[in-house]
């Protein structure tokens, strides 16, 4: 990947010098951005907010994927408004899909841990607070949805449809597989996505499962989006997760065969 794909790269607020000891941050923040105009400010207040109760040291990096809308400019407008917080920018110049811009932004953050955080502000700072508050506890934080406040029972039954599936095709056990789940940076820059969709989730997530790495399941609550449209229910989307699944898949059958006894 080359810094050609970016028509943009900026940085506000303070940035700290690399250490040969430990990155300067605990923990990276990548905001998921594509029409979120309506959404970004809200969703950057919720996770500075959260970072600040939990006391943890932590920068933000927005990857705009070539909106149509003022979100760039709503996201400038926060940087001005918030001097103290690092804060990134980052603005594709064609539209890249969600799983390249997660692998992508984990090169541009300088932190020890990792997370997504979608940009539609679904997140209450309660459900951050609680995440963010257990970082070292495992290697892997797997939110999962107790109940999602809106979401339609056809949304339901097909969450728990996909999250069988996943279990089934990769032989685990998880209660749910869309919760971005918080791990080592260096753990996201070892995995390449080649999927665009929500559904490289699933399969970083059975991925560091498969190399036996300790991972603790944290129940949270949820809202669906205020305003906009979901990018999950789209043929782009549908395309990724079946991709994904065929990876999990073939993982275990690989895994099956290579094991040591």
């Amino acid at each position: 990947m080359t810094m050609e794909r970016f028509s943009r790269q900026e940085w506000f607020g303070p940035r700290r010098p690399d250490t040969e000891q430990r990155p300067p941050f605990t923990l990276g923040l990548f905001v998921a951005c594509y029409n979120e105009q309506e959404n970004i400010r809200g969703t950057l207040d919720t996770v500075v907010a959260a970072c600040r109760e939990v006391g943890v040291e932590f920068e933000i990096l927005v990857v705009d994927d070539a909106s149509r809308d003022a979100s760039v400019e709503e996201v400038r407008r926060f940087a001005q408004e918030h001097p103290n917080v690092s804060l990134g920018l980052l603005v594709n110049r064609y539209n890249r899909g969600l799983g390249d811009n997660y692998a992508e932004a984990s090169f541009h953050c300088r932190s020890e841990w990792y997370r997504l955080i979608c940009g539609d502000n679904v997140e209450p700072k309660e459900t951050l607070v609680k995440i963010f508050s257990q970082i070292g506890s495992a290697e892997i934080l797997v939110p999962y949805c107790l109940d999602i406040r809106g979401r339609t029972a056809g949304r339901r039954l097909l969450s728990r449809g996909y999250t069988r599936l996943v279990n089934l095709l990769g032989g685990f056990h998880l209660k749910y597989y869309n919760g971005l789940i918080l791990t080592r940076r260096s753990y996201v820059m070892r995995w390449h996505s080649n999927s665009h969709g929500f559904g490289f989730q699933a399969d970083l997530l059975t991925r560091l499962l498969s190399l036996g790495l300790s991972y603790r399941e944290i129940p949270v609550a949820g809202i669906e989006r205020a305003s906009g449209t979901s990018k999950a229910l789209t043929l782009r989307n549908f395309a990724s997760v079946a991709h994904s699944l065929q990876n999990i898949l073939l993982r275990r059958i690989s895994r099956s065969l290579y094991r040591h006894d």
